[in-house]
């Protein structure tokens, strides 16, 4: 099997839907690239007394539409590809739900698994000061993703606003209430994905409640989604962590998974059901199949035995282009991430703006305005989808590129 390459899939689908659009060269060249990539090597004093160099990136794909908006990761195998692929993903995203961010993306090559606590602060004030010189409340605002927190983004705030003097809380979203964060943040992600598959199910004429839904990946996202779902009336037949699956025809209850994980640290052990292999819960029968872990992990290879209706991706680029020609080939409708899992830089928008004017709104008023924008994004892909005779994703990538190059268009070229 050929090494998977992220960035290579985001440019693949870029140049897809640059086909389609007739977008010139020149605005290719100028959208195909990052606008910046931030490389740093920084020591980390461990508990144990030693240091270790530990490698960040911050890449910024486009700033056209607004300042960079992305996350940060920290894990083992965080590359440099990833993260132009995932910044690359957070401009498309942004445009397609219309707030005026462009994308960036943020990693730590490091086992967060195993380091403390303490280990963790000092690796995440050290690395805030390293890219201190390109993040800013109206430049680049980064939150939480894989492996980071909210109070994560605390100490990042924190540290930036030591560097100014005073507290900027605007800097990153996705931070404690305590501090400036704001209100359905930590669900907003698998919320928006809630409310994309509500309207693809409308769209193939399947009712919501009664479905089958597989998850995989029961982190934040995963595990609040399987609670959404079970709560709108879904049956969770199948979940997994990186430890293994779980299959239960019958349904399974996300809170008693959830408590078995935090209790035993996997729900792969959870006893009211089938232990699969972690890659399983792509196959198993179901109607709705949510990937909520990693990118490329839906391929050419295993994308026949897909036996969901509806793909909603929570994850970033779970998807291959070679799969998505077999899932729209068989009549499956995928839910691209830059739609599905945008709930989360929507919701981050919001917290910035509250920060901004110091003025925040309650659970009921965000959840309102976040139903609304995933609703609009999703009918207007859809409509672009139907234009085109296409699948939701270029549909998606469409849109979103159009108005990216129409921005960079009206502002030209400096000097």
């Amino acid at each position: 099997m050929q090494q998977f390459n992220p960035y290579d899939m985001a440019v693949q689908q870029f140049e897809l839907a640059a086909d389609r659009l007739e977008l010139s060269e020149d605005m290719r060249e100028i959208l195909r690239k990052p606008k910046r990539e931030l490389i740093v090597n920084f020591p980390v004093r461990l508990d144990c007394g030693r240091i270790k160099t530990m490698t960040g990136y911050r890449v910024q794909h486009n700033v056209n539409r607004g300042p960079a908006k992305g996350g940060i990761r920290y894990g083992p195998d965080v590359t440099l590809d990833e993260i132009k692929a995932l910044a690359m993903w957070m401009t498309w995203k942004c445009a397609v739900v219309g707030i005026p961010y462009g994308g960036a993306k943020g990693g730590v090559i490091c086992d967060p698994k195993n380091m403390t606590a303490s280990e963790l602060e000092r690796l995440t004030r050290r690395f805030t000061t390293e890219i201190s010189i390109i993040i800013g409340p109206h430049s680049d605002i980064p939150a939480p993703d894989v492996n980071t927190n909210s109070q994560v983004m605390a100490w990042m705030m924190d540290t930036y606003s030591m560097h100014e003097g005073f507290s900027i809380p605007a800097v990153v979203t996705g931070k404690p209430l305590s501090i400036g964060g704001s209100e359905g943040r930590n669900e907003a992600t698998a919320t928006g994905v809630l409310f994309t598959t509500r309207r693809a199910a409308l769209r193939i004429g399947m009712p919501l409640k009664g479905a089958r839904v597989s998850i995989q990946g029961f982190g934040n996202v995963g595990s609040i989604a399987a609670r959404l779902f079970h709560n709108e009336g879904c049956k969770i037949v199948a979940v997994s962590d990186t430890n293994g699956g779980l299959y239960n025809e019958d349904g399974l209850d996300p809170a008693m998974v959830q408590r078995h994980k935090l209790e035993h640290g996997t729900v792969a052990t959870y006893p009211r059901g089938q232990r699969i292999r972690a890659m399983d819960v792509l196959e198993v029968p179901c109607d709705i199949l949510i990937p909520a872990a990693t990118e490329g992990l839906i391929t050419e290879y295993n994308a026949e035995k897909i036996q969901a209706r509806i793909v909603s991706e929570a994850a970033n680029g779970p998807t291959t282009p070679a799969a998505d020609a077999i899932l729209f080939q068989k009549g499956c409708l995928v839910i691209p991430d830059i739609l599905a899992s945008a709930g989360g830089v929507t919701v981050s928008y919001f917290e910035w703006v509250q920060d901004l004017q110091s003025l925040f709104w309650d659970n009921e008023d965000i959840t309102h305005r976040l139903e609304v924008i995933m609703n609009k994004a999703f009918d207007a892909v859809a409509n672009k989808a139907d234009h085109y005779h296409c699948d939701l994703r270029l549909g998606a990538n469409m849109l979103a590129i159009s108005r990216v190059a129409e921005a960079t268009q009206v502002r030209g070229i400096y000097p």
